[in-house]
């Protein structure tokens, strides 16, 4: 069986009659965010696989070095990913909170297109872009 990719889902196109964050847009992210996180966990399976079935004995130092280097790049790009998946997890709680789609600091609604870009997202774009400023 295919896992999902959440790349190849179309980005959602609201009608001008629909409201913000109805069914069919909370069902949409909820299948991206599955997708996503579904994807994220085939990826660390298949790390844990490659590592086990590589990491036979190299006679050349040099050999087994570059794939000591390989297995720790792999593996901090896995541990990104689980801060990702818990982070997913705490979106699709808030959708079934019915918190997600607004700001976290200041209610607004956050555009659909920046949901789309990162469906993470919990602050509106002007509310990051502030954010950040202060964190320089």
């Amino acid at each position: 069986m295919l896992e999902p990719n959440f790349e190849n889902i179309p980005p959602y196109q609201p009608t001008k009659s629909e409201e913000f964050m109805g069914p069919k847009q909370v069902e949409h992210f909820k299948i991206k965010l599955n997708a996503w996180k579904d994807q994220l966990i085939s990826d660390a399976e298949s790390t844990i696989d490659h590592i086990q079935q590589d990491s036979t004995q190299v006679a050349d130092v040099n050999d087994r070095a570059t794939l000591e280097e390989e297995f720790a790049l792999e593996l901090r790009t896995r541990d990104r990913e689980r801060k990702l998946i818990s982070k997913i997890e705490k979106t699709l709680h808030a959708i079934e909170l019915g918190d997600y789609g607004y700001c976290k600091t200041c209610g607004a609604e956050i555009s659909i297109v920046r949901l789309e870009a990162r469906p993470t997202a919990d602050e509106c774009i002007d509310c990051k872009t502030i954010a950040e400023k202060k964190e320089v």
